[in-house]
């Protein structure tokens, strides 16, 4: 058997291992055949190293290390237990499918050099590792702030383009008031002693109001870096801007760092959380969930859809954690441990289908060179490999048995329904209203992504040029083929993967709040006295029905079916254009949710010979919040940059009156 502390060690070695794969990229920079062919497949290995080492950690005790780097007197702590080790394994199972995909999908003259790609892509992976590994503040920040540069470069890849400029920029801005904010919370958390570890910080006895202090800076500090509304402006415009593989490292894997963080603080380094955290946290869950599927259904760029789709599973998961929370305060621990363990289970479902969506429409771009939705269509004919196996990422990520995403959503609303009575009248009355809102988000979501699939690959072709389009190569094929594959499995098995989180449960809670689970397929919340699900009678009665469909429609029914020309609906000439469209899918939503958007019509002049009618759909947080904090700044900035005359006289009136302010004030 292994050791845990040489599982430790070879988590470290796997994360030290991605940064010197990264540097080796700069040995022939500008090679596309040796960085793609040797490095992004040594980076893959290295991910499901790291996959096995957590799966065997997860279970194992606690171990932790003091490594021979930092500062004097400051040395770097790293620590392995179930909570660190969970997210290891998500980073490196979902990261070695990427890693594949990327190692067919980077092609040379896209911006960045290759080799330089390469090790900003690696370093990015390493320094994910490092954070989940640290225990101390020193080496968590070190770690977060080179995770947050290194992806700032990925997303300006494409640096000659003025757009993506502005949006790294935006980027990393928002990243940075999130690391101060993180950096304030550390600072609440060490209780006034001049220990940075993370032992030292649960041992801290903080004051109600202190320990409400540093759980706020954490909420906002990780909820920038994970897109909660209204932090949430960032994501939108970096996913577009990255090149797909990144985009599904930034969506699938990164975010997930933040929640790594926000369950760190709330339920390891805090003792005990008050129920009002809870109850802010489901709130504003709920609230980002529902924002963020509502601009989903309304985008016409796939990449800005599934971004929006991000920041709703994002809102998912921590309306998880609010409940977590809520439970966890009224020492609900059955509970608290169910509606925990659908959290984490869908944060390892997220990583997998929103990654294998994004490396899709990465493939769709590089075949057709568009992102928007309205030049698409009909895709399936030409790119079948795709369109199928991302297929199997649009039915998870919608929630349809029996693939991964139904799971963690069947259980996360088992956790809404089961509630008892809650001794606090307004967390009684939260709880079945966020249950509907959780209902009506699932519902929505199921809805984008007919709006997504439907668009790109069904119907009929919308422009010429995509009869030109050529399916993904082997190797992005075998990355798709890993995600796809990890939809189906967590699926599949959710009793064995409950069983695992069943040791973070305990180790976060102090109890094992695990779902109900008999034998390996059967799954019930709980008790095994409520409803089940067993996804494999599910699928086997799928597959049943369909076989005796196509049964029933060719062996049956062949002789009598007469094949002829499809009804046209009284107009002989079918274009494409007489096609739903992206605008015509999310007019329902855009007309009952039309608050949520600041929308500008730009209708067609009578003259024009080509009219066309046009909707701008704009988010109205960047508009009411953002714009007038950016105007503000840069009036005080105009305000004080006036004192700076360039004149040594004005400089020493400057001199003169702070000495004689401060003899006043002496005096």
């Amino acid at each position: 058997m292994f050791e845990s502390v040489n599982l430790l060690t070879g988590a470290l070695a796997v994360a030290h291992g991605w940064i010197a794969v990264g540097v080796f990229g700069l040995l022939r920079p500008n090679s596309v055949r040796f960085v793609g062919r040797f490095l992004f497949p040594l980076g893959a290995l290295g991910g499901i190293v790291l996959a096995v080492i957590a799966l065997l950690a997860i279970q194992g005790p606690i171990e932790s290390v003091v490594l021979p780097l930092g500062l004097p007197d400051l040395p770097l702590h790293a620590r392995l237990d179930p909570l660190s080790a969970f997210f290891l394994f998500l980073l490196g199972s979902a990261s070695a499918g990427i890693s594949i995909f990327g190692a067919g999908y980077f092609r040379e003259g896209e911006g960045t050099a290759p080799g330089l790609l390469c090790l900003q892509f690696h370093v990015f992976l390493g320094s994910m590792a490092l954070v989940l590994m640290a225990d101390d503040a020193y080496g968590f920040m070190v770690s977060w702030e080179t995770m947050a540069l290194s992806s700032y470069f990925l997303v300006t890849t494409q640096h000659r383009i003025p757009e993506i400029r502005r949006a790294g920029f935006l980027y990393l801005l928002l990243a940075h008031l999130g690391a101060i904010s993180i950096l304030l919370c550390f600072g609440v958390l060490q209780g006034g002693s001049w220990q940075f570890t993370f032992d030292a910080m649960r041992q801290a006895q903080l004051s109600p109001a202190w320990a409400s202090v540093a759980f706020g800076l954490a909420v906002v500090g990780f909820g920038a870096k994970a897109g909660l509304v209204p932090l949430h402006v960032w994501l939108p415009e970096a996913h577009p801007a990255a090149p797909s593989p990144v985009s599904a490292l930034m969506s699938g894997v990164m975010l997930k760092t933040a929640i790594y963080g926000v369950l760190r603080v709330s339920l390891d380094l805090l003792h005990q959380p008050l129920w009002w955290w809870g109850a802010a946290v489901l709130a504003l869950g709920l609230f980002t969930a529902l924002y963020g599927v509502v601009f989903a259904a309304v985008q016409t760029d796939m990449k800005r859809l599934l971004a929006y789709s991000s920041i709703e599973n994002i809102g998912i998961i921590f309306a998880g954690i609010g409940l977590t929370l809520l439970f966890h305060a009224f020492d609900m621990q059955a509970l608290a441990g169910l509606s925990l363990a659908a959290t984490l289970y869908h944060c390892l479902n997220h990583a997998f289908f929103k990654s294998l969506l994004f490396l899709a429409t990465g493939s769709v771009l590089h075949a057709t060179h568009e992102r928007s939705l309205g030049k698409l269509g009909g895709l399936m004919h030409r790119m079948p490999w795709v369109a199928w196996l991302a297929l199997i990422g649009t039915l998870a990520i919608a929630g349809l048995p029996p693939l991964n995403g139904f799971v963690s959503e069947w259980l996360l609303l088992q956790s809404f329904l089961f509630t008892p009575e809650i001794p606090q009248p307004f967390a009684n009355m939260l709880v079945p209203l966020g249950a509907a809102a959780l209902a009506l988000t699932a519902a929505l979501a199921a809805y984008v992504m007919v709006k997504f699939y439907g668009v790109i690959f069904l119907g009929r072709m919308r422009e010429p040029q995509l009869a030109q389009a050529q399916d993904c190569g082997w190797l992005e094929r075998l990355g798709l083929l890993w995600l796809a594959a990890g939809c189906i499995v967590l699926g599949l098995v959710p009793s064995f993967v409950l069983r695992q989180l069943g040791h973070v449960d305990a180790f976060l809670l102090g109890a094992a709040g695990e779902a109900h689970a008999d034998g390996i397929w059967l799954l019930a919340p709980i008790s095994s006295h409520r409803a089940s699900y067993v996804p494999i009678v599910f699928l086997l009665g799928a597959s049943v029905v369909v076989t005796l469909s196509v049964w029933i429609t060719k062996g049956i029914y062949h002789g009598h079916i007469r094949r002829s020309a499809a009804w046209d609906c009284g107009y002989p000439l079918q274009t494409p254009r007489m096609q739903d469209t992206a605008e015509g899918f999310g007019y329902p939503v855009r007309h009952i949710f039309e608050p949520f958007f600041r929308m500008q019509r730009k209708l067609p002049s009578p003259f024009d010979t080509a009219p066309r009618y046009r909707v701008i759909v704009e988010d109205w947080t960047w508009f009411g919040l953002y714009l007038p904090v950016a105007r503000t700044v840069l009036k005080t900035a105009n305000l004080i940059g006036r004192l700076q005359q360039g004149r040594i006289s004005v400089y020493l009136l400057y001199s003169f009156l702070t000495l004689v302010t401060l003899l006043v004030i002496v005096l």
